[in-house]
């Protein structure tokens, strides 16, 4: 049987104890054996929760300290207690009903969390103001009043934006170097912005990245856009000693000028993605294969229009047993998804030609016709040329850390798929020239090359760099270990930083140690000199490393480059530091572009008037927010 709680009884203060603390405090009754009242004027009872605190004649400081701690919603700040005045004792649930003051820590915590939900939801500030958001925080803490909108759009999200800022800013100021990568976006309220991001390499070879800023544009002029990135250098101090600020963006005039005309930035590197897609685009227009697309584009059209037509297609694919799956439409400007429609139409080549012949589809078609068995071979041909860059954006837009590293051997590799054969067919020749004479141009400043070479050879998956001729591989070589003697700024003989044992102590000469029977015999003829190691020059020791390092076997190509540099740093602790900054350097711009499907989850048609401000908080909030 559970135990009933029994209410103490209490005593009333005397009448002469005139503070206000006595409202809510008694004195603590008891029996003794022969029933004997018994009033303990030592301690108190709390009439709210029966809590007992000690006192001392005349002293409400106990008292007053369990009320403010445990009781927060009760004040007896300025009041005196009258002599008739008697106390109803308040009920557990009635206690139960006080609202939380708004500056207890309760309230606090729970205000912080709904500004936490918001930033990384991408909810609208209004939710607060929602009847089901209302009821739920009602259930969960009926003690809890929600602040206003207005409080968090002005106080508790700008919090939030503010302690976030100082965690990367710290961050930031650590990293021995920092890339960028950076593109310009328009929003559904037709407002452009510049969003950057930075990357680097922790202590630990953890790669970072963090969206900075994104800040509203006037024009997309290239001076607009440098003074956009370089206020971003400016604002979160990435400025580093001898060191430039490679920058990744697509390959638009304005945006590549922007970075060649910035103090302290480059080099500039083409987005390795958004030249795949440039190089498919020329692909794409090649006559035969733009009629192809054409004809494939009007059956999938009309597949995707006509319910009855996708239902009898759906039957069709069941009857011959090939995968459920819808027919792909294409988007101009996205080159992989006209591959993607090409490949999907070749997978459902049976079903939708049995569709098509249907009588309950047939009626309905009007000048489309299924594609020939030339039609066919073209197709299927067209994607085997394609698949190297599909492999290759596919791979860019998914791994986890797509390192400028990985460029050059990308580049070279398809350049090599598209070499012409004998067995080609003439619109196939033209796929590979188009392709070919497209991407030939790309990153072919001197400058430029040798970065990425420099970058590639620092990348334990291609450090042999198989992709480069001996004589360039060398030279490479020699770039990276002057840069090591540059980054350390000698060239003098290195010393050790530890210091000596005998510096420290006085000279004093040892006792004559004796000499044993076979030093006394042969010690004169086979008489061991030891030597002490002449101090190496950085040169000698970065040349040393550079030969350990090339002898050493690449790790796999799905292995990752950074957990093998965390392992052997020590080895090669010059040419680590070079890879800390290199490594860090993507090979692609899709960070920056990833915040334009961010900007339209928070830019939305009913939230199109959010000033430029609060956009740039939301996003910097969702792209950097760790919820723990």
């Amino acid at each position: 049987m559970a135990n009933v709680f029994k209410r103490p009884e209490i005593e009333d203060p005397p009448i002469t104890n005139r503070s206000g603390v006595w409202v809510h405090f008694g004195f603590p009754v008891s029996y003794d054996g022969d029933d004997k009242r018994v009033v303990d004027k030592k301690t108190t009872v709390c009439r709210i929760c029966y809590m007992t605190i000690g006192y001392s004649s005349g002293n409400t400081s106990n008292m007053s300290t369990h009320l403010r701690r445990h009781h927060p919603s009760v004040s007896v700040s300025g009041t005196r207690r009258k002599k008739a005045e008697t106390y109803t004792p308040q009920t557990l649930p009635a206690a139960f009903r006080q609202t939380f003051p708004t500056d207890s820590n309760r309230a606090k915590d729970i205000t912080a969390a709904i500004g936490t939900f918001i930033a990384a939801d991408m909810r609208p500030y209004s939710v607060v103001e929602n009847a089901g958001f209302k009821n739920m925080l009602k259930v969960i803490e009926p003690r809890y009043n929600i602040p206003s909108r207005a409080h968090f759009s002005q106080t508790v999200i700008p919090a939030l934006y503010q302690k976030t800022k100082a965690q990367i800013e710290n961050q930031l100021a650590k990293a021995t170097a920092v890339a960028l990568t950076t593109d310009s976006w328009t929003s559904r309220a037709t407002q452009s912005y510049l969003t950057v991001t930075a990357h680097y390499i922790t202590d630990e070879w953890e790669l970072n990245s963090h969206v900075l800023q994104t800040r509203p544009l006037e024009s997309h002029t290239s001076e607009d856009l440098a003074k956009g990135m370089t206020e971003a250098v400016e604002v979160w101090k990435l400025e580093r000693a001898n060191v430039t600020i490679p920058v990744t963006t697509d390959n638009a005039r304005n945006i590549v000028n922007a970075v060649v005309g910035a103090a302290g930035l480059g080099p500039q590197i083409g987005c390795f993605a958004h030249v795949i897609n440039l190089a498919s685009q020329k692909a794409m227009a090649v006559q035969q294969i733009s009629r192809l697309l054409a004809k494939i584009r009007k059956i999938v059209t009309f597949f995707h229009r006509s319910t009855t037509a996708a239902h009898v297609l759906k039957t069709k694919q069941e009857l011959l047993q090939l995968p459920v799956h819808k027919l792909i439409q294409d988007m101009p400007t996205r080159w992989n998804s006209s591959y993607d429609m090409i490949e999907r139409y070749i997978e459902q080549q049976a079903a939708v030609y049995s569709a098509m012949t249907d009588k309950t589809v047939k009626k309905n078609v009007k000048d489309i016709i299924t594609l020939s068995e030339n039609d066919m071979r073209l197709a299927e041909n067209v994607i085997t040329v394609l698949k190297p860059l599909k492999t290759v954006t596919t791979l860019m837009c998914t791994e986890s850390s797509p390192s400028a590293s990985m460029v050059p051997p990308m580049k070279m590799m398809i350049l090599k798929s598209m070499v012409l054969s004998d067995d080609d067919s003439p619109a196939v020749k033209d796929v590979k020239t188009a392709i070919k004479n497209d991407l030939q141009q790309r990153y072919t400043a001197p400058d430029l090359q040798d970065y990425l070479h420099k970058t590639t050879a620092l990348d334990p998956r291609f450090k042999s760099l198989q992709h480069l001729d001996a004589t360039t591989r060398l030279r490479i070589c020699e770039i990276l270990t002057t840069e090591i003697e540059q980054a350390t700024g000698t060239t003098e003989p290195a010393t050790s930083m530890e210091t000596k044992t005998e510096d420290l102590e006085p000279s004093t000469s040892p006792p004559r140690e004796k000499k044993s029977a076979m030093t006394e015999l042969f010690g004169g003829l086979f008489m061991t000199h030891h030597h002490e190691p002449s101090p190496k020059s950085v040169a000698k020791m970065a040349e040393e490393e550079m030969k350990l390092f090339a002898a050493v076997d690449s790790i796999p190509l799905d292995a990752d480059p950074l957990k093998w540099w965390k392992t052997h740093e020590h080895l090669y602790p010059h040419f680590a530091m070079l890879a800390r900054r290199y490594l860090a350097v993507p090979g692609t711009s899709v960070p920056s572009e990833r915040v334009f499907s961010t900007a339209g989850d928070i830019v939305t048609s009913s939230r199109s008037v959010l000033s430029t401000e609060n956009v740039d908080t939301l996003i910097f909030l969702k792209k950097n927010l760790t919820i723990k």
